[in-house]
């Protein structure tokens, strides 16, 4: 019988209690930091004997999940604790120094889902840099990537489209767990972090969500589900054009769409690529809010029939440059802002580079952009190596 997987958070409460006493402690969470019985981070570690809780911090979306994407975060005091909420997302990105310098370590429990574009792990990184400048202990408590850890997937990016979406170079799926990247980023590009890991007990690399036992708690608003999880690395690329990524609905990344498409054409057209692992079936939806918000889109739901054969990446890919084939002048890519940048358009940012969406607008292949895009996983698969924590 495999045993059950206890994340980081669980084996803190129940095995390391010690490891903050004596320590006046800060805590960037969000909604999906709980234990296996729910209780969130906030109850665990205010409840530590001998230690003291003494600032919250919220990355996007804020402490309690409730805010939309881009919504800046503000400054707040927790209802419960009382504690000040610093924001870390918002007219700043990685804490002040005055926020940190009473405290004595810095603790980090925060869900990720595997992909380079989820901001978590950039807000992860900037809070190390930060600590690290005042010699200050970061605590990583460690949880599953929902997708497993051994598959990679989709393109190296290029330094100069570095934002928030991709601060540090990264595949798509890099399969690294939060702590194996804060690990990886803290080495890789020299922070000089005083960086402790609780790692998970129980857990495997070739394991997904439901093999873990653990509940799922949406760590943003759009990503209800493991299944949303699943299609991300390559449905977050929608957010950089014109089309529906099914914000507003009740399958976000899942319903592709916009008013200009037929659902039948584009299924049909899909379907013909022969994409592995998925299934493309035509629908129409109006949603509540986001982009084409009350206005009825044709379009396609993204079914995954096998997730160990399905590349979501290059599966948004086609998807994104079958819409702007069937679209016409109608397609557009996205304008800035977007993510605190001005100027680079919104898909490139996401992208990591603008090599992509030129190879779109020129019919480029998926064979040939998949060939590309080997040799830099082949490189990070190896560079990665040292830096896993689990079999």
């Amino acid at each position: 019988m495999i045993p059950p997987v206890r994340s980081g958070l669980d084996v803190l409460a129940t095995r390391l209690p010690r490891l903050l006493a004596g320590r006046r402690v800060g805590l960037v969470s969000h909604p999906a930091s709980v234990t296996r019985d729910l209780t969130h981070a906030v109850t665990v570690l205010a409840g530590l004997p001998r230690a003291r809780l003494a600032a919250l911090f919220a990355p996007e979306h804020g402490l309690l999940g409730a805010a939309q994407d881009h919504a800046h975060i503000g400054p707040e005091r927790d209802r419960v604790t009382g504690l000040p909420v610093w924001s870390l997302y918002g007219k700043r990105l990685r804490p002040e120094p005055r926020w940190l310098r009473d405290l004595d370590a810095l603790v980090v429990d925060l869900q990720d889902v595997g992909s380079r574009y989820y901001t978590f792990a950039w807000t992860l990184a900037l809070a190390m840099q930060a600590a690290a400048e005042l010699h200050l202990p970061v605590i990583v408590l460690d949880r599953p990537n929902p997708l497993g850890g051994e598959r990679l997937e989709g393109n190296w990016p290029d330094p100069r489209f570095a934002s928030f979406v991709g601060l540090f170079p990264l595949p798509v799926r890099h399969g690294l767990t939060i702590a194996e990247h804060a690990a990886y980023m803290n080495e890789t590009h020299g922070f000089g972090c005083d960086l402790t890991v609780v790692p998970m007990q129980g857990w495997r690399r070739s394991m997904r969500w439901a093999d873990t036992g653990l509940p799922w708690v949406a760590p943003s608003p759009n990503m209800p589900t493991t299944d949303t999880a699943l299609v991300y690395p390559g449905g977050c690329l929608l957010e950089g054009t014109n089309l529906s990524e099914g914000r507003g609905t009740t399958r976000p990344f899942e319903l592709v769409g916009a008013p200009y498409l037929d659902g039948e054409r584009l299924a049909a057209a899909l379907a013909r690529r022969g994409l592995p692992g998925v299934r493309f079936r035509p629908v129409a939806f109006e949603p509540a809010f986001h982009k084409w918000q009350g206005r009825r889109c044709g379009g396609v739901q993204v079914h995954v029939t096998d997730a160990e054969r399905f590349r979501s990446f290059a599966t948004y890919v086609a998807l994104i440059a079958e819409a702007r084939r069937q679209g016409g002048t109608r397609f557009r890519w996205k304008r800035p802002p977007y993510e605190f940048q001005w100027r680079k358009l919104p898909f490139d940012l996401i992208a990591g580079e603008d090599r992509l969406r030129i190879a779109i607008e020129r019919g480029v292949g998926l064979a040939r952009l998949e060939a590309s895009w080997r040799s830099a996983l082949a490189r990070f698969a190896a560079a990665r190596r040292p830096f896993l924590l689990y079999e």
